[in-house]
C-alpha cells in the first residue's frame, strides 16, 4: 500500500495548532488574573502605605512642638498606629543651638560623623537599646542664621517593611503558581486526547484479522501515522498470509511421503520385498530432504536477519559459487542421466549477498531441476551482466506438467506470482525467501529454446 494512494482530507485541523490554542488560551486568562491580582494589591500596598506616611507626619508634627520645645511622645490610645507608618526621628538646630529633638537621641549622635547633607548609616544608642539608623541631613544658612535638619529612621523597621510588602506582593504568585499547573494540565491533557483515543484503536486493532485504523480523522497530522499504520497491517497481513500458504505447502510435501512411508512400513510386517524396501527407502530420503530445506530456511531467516549468527554480506562471484555447486552435484546428475553446464562471461561477475544464502538459493534450483525433470534433461546453469543488472538462472529442457505463461512481473520483484508458484515444491518457495533476503529478484519464464523451464535470481547492478 503506497501512502500517496490513500485521499488526503481537505482542511483538516492541525494538532498542535489546537494544543496550541488551549495552551494560549489558557496562558492568556492565567495572565489577566496575574495582572488584575498584582494591580490590586499594588493600588492596595500604595494607599496603605500612604496612609502610612500621612500617619508619620502628622505623629511627626504632634511630637515636634513650633516654638522649639520638646513635647513627649503622645498617648498609644491616640488611635493613630498604622501599618506602613515608619517612626522618623527628626533633630533641628539653629546656630548650633538644638531646637527638636522628637526622639531624644542628640545625645547619643557624634555629628563629626556625619555629613551635613545627604544619606548615612549610623549606629546609635537609644533607649530601646543599641541599632543602626538611616539618616538624611540638610544644612542651609538662610539670612545669616545657620539651620541643620538631621531626619532617621530605624533600620530594622524598614526592614520589616520592605518584607511586609514583599510578602503582599508575592503571595498573588504564589498562589497563582499551582493555577497555572493545573490549567497547563488540564489544557494539554484536552489537547492530547484525540491522541489517547488514536493509541486506544492502534492498541485495540487486530492486524491478522483484517482490521484496519478508519483513515477519516479530525487533524491532520494523524493522517501520515494512520496510513503508516494500515501500510504495516497490510504488510502483516501479507506475510501472515504467506506464512500460512507456506505452512500448507510443507503439510502437503511431508504429508505424500510420510504416508508412504506408513503404507511400506505396514506391508513389510507381512513380508517385505526388495521393491517394497526401495520404495520405503525413497520416501524416507524424500521426507528427510524436506526437512533439511525447512532446516536450511530456519538457518537463513536466522543468518539473514540480526542473530547472534548475522554475516555481513560479501562480494561474491557469481561463476565460482555457481561452479562450484556443479561439481557437487556431478554425481547426482550421473545418477539421474542429466546433462548438467555452467555458461558464464569471461569477466568474473560480481554481487554484494550473504555467500550462505546465495549458495543455499542456487543449490536449491539445481536440486529442483535435478530431481523434477525427467531423466536425459539438460540442465544450464548461466551466470551474466548487463549494464544494469547481474544474475544467475537455472534452465532445463524437461516439461513440468504443461507448458508455462511467460512471467510479465518487472524486474526485481522478490516474489512468484501465485500462478506460477502453484506445485512448485518447497524448494522453490525456500529459494523465494532466500531471494527476499538477499534483495534479489527472483522470476520463472520458459527461457531460450530449447530450453522450457528458467529460474532466474537478478541483482540491480
Amino acid at each position: 500500500m503506497n501512502l500517496a494512494s490513500v485521499p488526503r482530507p481537505a482542511r483538516q485541523p492541525v494538532l498542535r495548532r489546537y494544543i496550541l490554542s488551549w495552551t494560549l488560551g489558557a496562558l492568556l486568562v492565567v495572565w489577566l488574573t496575574l495582572i488584575a491580582v498584582a494591580a490590586a494589591t499594588g493600588f492596595r500596598e500604595t494607599r496603605k502605605f500612604s496612609d502610612g506616611q500621612l500617619v508619620g507626619v502628622a505623629r511627626l508634627w504632634l511630637e515636634a512642638a513650633p516654638t522649639g520645645t520638646t513635647l513627649n511622645s503622645i498617648p498609644e490610645s491616640a488611635g493613630i498606629d498604622h501599618e506602613y507608618m515608619q517612626d522618623v526621628a527628626v533633630l533641628a538646630w539653629e546656630n548650633g543651638r538644638l531646637l527638636t529633638d522628637t526622639h531624644r537621641m542628640a545625645p547619643g549622635l557624634n555629628l563629626s560623623n556625619m555629613p551635613p547633607h545627604g544619606f548615612s548609616t549610623v549606629t546609635l544608642q537609644t533607649e530601646h537599646g543599641v541599632g543602626e539608623w538611616r539618616s538624611y541631613g540638610v544644612q542651609l544658612n538662610v539670612g545669616g542664621r545657620e539651620r541643620r535638619v538631621l531626619a532617621l529612621m530605624d533600620m530594622d523597621k524598614r526592614f520589616e517593611l520592605g518584607k511586609d510588602i514583599a510578602e503582599h506582593v508575592a503571595q498573588p504568585a504564589i498562589l497563582v503558581l499551582p493555577l497555572v499547573a493545573l490549567v497547563l494540565w488540564w489544557t494539554i491533557r484536552r489537547g492530547l486526547r484525540p491522541l489517547d483515543r488514536l493509541s486506544s484503536e492502534v492498541e485495540a486493532l487486530d492486524g491478522f484479522a483484517g482490521q484496519r485504523l478508519d483513515t477519516q480523522h479530525r487533524f491532520r497530522e494523524f493522517f501520515s501515522t494512520v496510513a503508516a499504520i494500515n501500510t504495516l497491517v497490510d504488510t502483516l497481513q501479507t506475510r501472515a498470509q504467506r506464512e500460512r500458504e507456506f505452512a500448507s505447502d510443507v503439510a502437503h510435501e511431508l504429508r505424500t511421503p510420510l504416508s508412504a512411508i506408513a503404507l511400506q512400513a505396514s506391508a513389510a510386517q507381512h513380508g517385505a520385498t526388495r521393491e517394497q524396501l526401495a520404495q520405503l527407502e525413497q520416501e524416507a530420503l524424500r521426507a528427510g530432504r524436506i526437512l533439511s530445506q525447512l532446516l536450511d530456511l530456519a538457518r537463513a531467516q536466522r543468518t539473514g536477519g540480526n542473530g547472534p549468527d548475522g554475516v555481513a554480506a560479501q562480494t561474491v562471484a557469481l561463476g565460482a559459487v555457481a561452479s562450484e555447486l556443479i561439481s557437487r552435484h556431478a554425481q547426482l546428475g550421473y545418477e539421474t542421466d542429466h546433462e548438467l553446464s555452467l555458461v558464464q562471461p569471461a569477466t568474473a561477475v560480481e554481487v554484494k549477498v550473504q555467500p550462505m544464502l546465495l549458495e543455499l538459493a542456487l543449490r536449491n534450483l539445481i536440486e529442483n531441476a535435478l530431481r523434477h525433470t525427467p531423466r536425459g534433461t539438460q540442465v544450464c546453469v548461466e551466470v551474466w551482466q548487463t549494464p544494469q543488472e547481474v544474475g544467475v538462472s537455472v534452465s532445463d529442457d524437461g516439461q513440468r506438467g504443461g507448458p508455462l505463461p511467460l512471467d510479465t512481473s518487472p524486474p526485481g520483484s522478490a516474489r512468484l506470482a501465485p500462478a506460477d508458484t502453484s506445485g512448485l515444491g518447497l524448494g522453490l518457495r525456500l529459494v523465494e525467501r532466500l531471494a527476499e533476503q538477499m534483495g534479489a529478484g527472483f522470476e520463472r519464464d520458459t527461457g531460450q529454446p530449447p530450453m522450457t523451464t528458467r529460474f532466474t535470481l537478478r541483482w540491480k547492478s
